[in-house]
C-alpha cells in the first residue's frame, strides 16, 4: 500500500469492461496512481466520452484515493508522418484523445513522438504542427507529455535535445502545455547511462529540457543491454538496469511529485506482478532496502 499520502506510484491499468473501472484496478494492486488508455490504442476509432461515463469516471477515481492519474495516446497515432492522410488523421484522432481526458479529469497524456520516415527535422516540424493544431481545437487544458523512445529506426525522442526541440518549435501561445515523460528502459536503450552515470543523465536533462517540465516517470528495466535501441521492458531489477536506478529514483527528492508509472509485464492475473514490483520500488524508498540482483 502507499507509504504516504502525497506517493504518486502506480501501473499503467486495463479499461476492458468500461473505463469507471480502471481506478478499482489500481487500488487492487495497492497504486496511487495509475496510467491508462481512453479507448483501444490498436483501432482508430474514437468513441465520445458522455457524460454520465465521464461523470462515473471521475467518482470512480474520487472514491478510490488515487493521487495521480495520466492517460497514454493511441499507438497509431503519427504527428510526425510525412503522408499527409495519416497526418491528418492522426491529428484529428490526437484532438479526440485530448477531448476524452478531459471528459475524464485526466489532466496529462503520454504521446511518442511519432515516425519521421523521410526526414528527421521535417519530422518534428511535422509534429509540433500536428500537435498545435490538436491543442488549438480541442476544448480542454490537457497537457501533453512527450515521451522519450529508445530510439529505434525513424522515432524521434531519441534524445533530450529532439525532446527540446518538440516544444520549442510549439508556439509560446501553447508551449506551456507540453511536458515529457522519462521511461528508465526507453533511456538506456538510447544510451543514457543510469547504471553508471545516474547524475549525469539528470543533470543532461535538466540542462537541456528542465525537470521542471518533467511529469511522469515510467518505470520499466530493459531485456536488452545499454545502447541497444530497443524497447523491451523487463521486470525492475530482473534486467540490464538493475535495482541501482530505481532505488534512487525512489529517494531522488527532485521527483517526489513526479508520477510514477510501471510498463513492466503483467503476467497472467494483471495483478500480482504489479504488487510484486510496486512493493519493490517501496522497499527502494526505505532507507537500508535489501538489494534484488
Amino acid at each position: 500500500m502507499p507509504e504516504s499520502p502525497d506517493e504518486r506510484l502506480g501501473a499503467h491499468v486495463s479499461i476492458r469492461g468500461g473505463v469507471a473501472l480502471a481506478p478499482a484496478r489500481g487500488v487492487a494492486i495497492g497504486a496511487s496512481a495509475i496510467q491508462l488508455f481512453t479507448k483501444n490504442p490498436n483501432q482508430w476509432r474514437d468513441p465520445e466520452i458522455d457524460r454520465a461515463t465521464g461523470r462515473a469516471f471521475v467518482e470512480a477515481y474520487n472514491r478510490s484515493g488515487l493521487n495521480g492519474l495520466l492517460a497514454h495516446d493511441s499507438y497509431l497515432i503519427n504527428l510526425a508522418s510525412p503522408d499527409p492522410a495519416l497526418r491528418d488523421r492522426s491529428t484529428t484522432s490526437f484532438v479526440s484523445e485530448l477531448e476524452r481526458c478531459h471528459q475524464l479529469g485526466i489532466a496529462g497524456v503520454v504521446s511518442h513522438p511519432g515516425n519521421y520516415i523521410d526526414d528527421r527535422e521535417a519530422g518534428l516540424e511535422r509534429n509540433a504542427e500536428g500537435c498545435t493544431t490538436a491543442l488549438e481545437r480541442a476544448r480542454s487544458d490537457v497537457m501533453v507529455l512527450f515521451e522519450a523512445t529508445a530510439g529505434s529506426g525513424t522515432a524521434l525522442g531519441r534524445s533530450f535535445e529532439e525532446l527540446a526541440t518538440l516544444r520549442r518549435l510549439v508556439p509560446q501561445a501553447h508551449r506551456h502545455r507540453i511536458g515529457f515523460c522519462a521511461d528508465t528502459c526507453h533511456l538506456y536503450a538510447a544510451g543514457y547511462d543510469l547504471v553508471d552515470d545516474y547524475e549525469g543523465v539528470w543533470q543532461k536533462f535538466d540542462d537541456i529540457i528542465g525537470l521542471e517540465h518533467l511529469h511522469c516517470l515510467h518505470l520499466n528495466d530493459s531485456k536488452t543491454p545499454f545502447a541497444s535501441h530497443r524497447d523491451r521492458h523487463e521486470l525492475i531489477a530482473e534486467g540490464s538496469l538493475g535495482s541501482g536506478p530505481f532505488r534512487r529514483i525512489m529517494r531522488d527528492p527532485r521527483f517526489v511529485d513526479v508520477v510514477k508509472i510501471l510498463e513492466t509485464p503483467k503476467g497472467d492475473d494483471e495483478v500480482t506482478l504489479d504488487r510484486r514490483m510496486l512493493a519493490r520500488l517501496r522497499s527502494y524508498a526505505r532507507t537500508g532496502a535489501r538489494r534484488h540482483r
